[in-house]
């Protein structure tokens, strides 16, 4: 009886950590949403999508992809931070995303403290473009014209804290220029308003303003990062342009519910590192001038850190008030 009591405790011993393991994530038959706090189309969306579609074939799940547009994407964040912490529900955005608190005077939510930081997935150039009836084709130019007549330069916002907002103030710091800021809900009107020549300049993405600027509607005269674009090489940097300390990124990250457990926010990283690498190597995010990133979550914490304080003071030293 001893030798038998001794034998079922030692196969208890065995198969108990079979028994402990946790079940499978993401589960068979379960589905990811990935909510975009911007409207379809935009470049957030389709780097969303772009990701998306590289974690259902890596993980075999339906992953989707649902956009939440409206309130400088609070929106949208705000239904991922009310979300069941579970690691379905996340929330793919731009580095707008963690400046509500310095944007917005009654901000939904704090997003440092509010959501479990997943990956940190690209980052890509902006381009700047001015209206086609102005007669500058240079950016030496439209400074010099800028600081003759501060009053006549208007510049297109579309969303307080984005990067083109945050990209124009750096402009205007480093360029010694003052301009007029519009604001606009969004990309599409505050170009459309360039192109009709109703305001004079527009720093935003890449992906959203080179079809115009190849089409001739809007004239692209610089790049905001230190390196020229394989998009657009004929454009040079701001750098080239004559203000040599110019550099600027926007940039694209995953968050998930505070309380998400650990363990599935290190899986859904794990996961969508090993994306963004394949969409790296398959050229599918250069084809959206997105560079890929794969960090570490703790680099991601100290990159969004440094983001907000740097920001911070930009936004601090233009005079800029929260809405």
């Amino acid at each position: 009886m001893r030798l038998q009591s001794f034998l079922a405790a030692g196969l208890a011993l065995l198969i108990a950590p079979v028994w402990a393991q946790a079940p499978r994530f993401p589960e068979n038959g379960k589905t990811i949403r990935m909510i975009v706090p911007f409207a379809a189309g935009g470049g957030v969306d389709n780097a969303a999508r772009l990701l998306s579609e590289q974690l259902r074939k890596q993980l075999g799940v339906t992953v989707i992809v649902d956009n939440r547009a409206g309130a400088n994407g609070t929106v949208g964040g705000k239904a991922v931070q009310i979300a069941p912490a579970d690691g379905y529900t996340l929330l793919f955005s731009a580095s707008t995303h963690v400046l509500a608190r310095q944007v917005m005077s009654s901000p939904p939510y704090d997003p440092q403290a509010d959501f479990a930081p997943v990956a940190r997935v690209g980052e890509a150039p902006l381009m700047l473009v001015i209206s086609p009836q102005l007669p500058q084709d240079k950016l030496t130019d439209v400074l010099a014209a800028a600081r003759q007549q501060p009053e006549k330069w208007m510049a297109a916002i579309p969303a307080a804290g984005a990067a083109s907002h945050l990209a124009t103030l750096l402009l205007a710091k480093q360029g010694n220029v003052k301009f007029t800021y519009v604001p606009y809900k969004g990309t599409q009107p505050a170009l459309a308003d360039v192109a009709g020549g109703h305001v004079n300049l527009q720093f935003d993405s890449m992906i959203s303003l080179l079809p115009l600027a190849k089409a001739g509607k809007v004239k692209a005269i610089a790049i905001s990062t230190r390196m020229r674009s394989e998009l657009a090489p004929e454009v040079p940097t701001v750098h080239e342009a004559g203000v040599p300390n110019f550099n600027f990124v926007t940039w694209y990250g995953v968050w998930a519910p505070k309380d998400t457990p650990p363990d599935r926010v290190t899986a859904l990283h794990a996961a969508i590192n090993t994306a963004v690498a394949e969409l790296g190597k398959s050229g599918a995010l250069a084809k959206l001038g997105v560079d890929p990133v794969t960090e570490t979550i703790e680099q991601f914490k100290r990159y969004v850190a440094n983001d907000v304080a740097q920001n911070t003071e930009l936004l601090k030293s233009a005079g800029f008030r929260p809405e």
